[in-house]
């Protein structure tokens, strides 16, 4: 078989990290998502309304958590 080596090397890469491009819109979509919320509930605390803790603690875990599976997903290239 006559392969390109640049398509070639592209195959082998997408066989070591299945869906990558896919995860990756994944994870910045999530964390973006978490992040407005916890910007909403931000200017809601300073607006004076109540915001509960478990809430605004479960938005943080969620920001953390999807900003550090960015990062975990990039490649050594990037």
């Amino acid at each position: 078989m006559n392969l390109d080596p640049n398509i070639r090397e592209k195959l082998l890469q997408e066989s070591r990290n299945p869906f990558r491009g896919i995860r990756r819109v994944l994870w910045l979509a999530l964390s973006a998502s978490a992040g407005i919320g916890l910007l909403i509930m931000g200017i809601r605390s300073f607006a004076g309304e109540n915001v509960l803790k478990n809430d605004l603690i479960i938005q943080i875990t969620a920001f953390v958590l999807f900003a550090s599976l960015v990062l975990i997903d990039r490649s050594k290239n990037d």
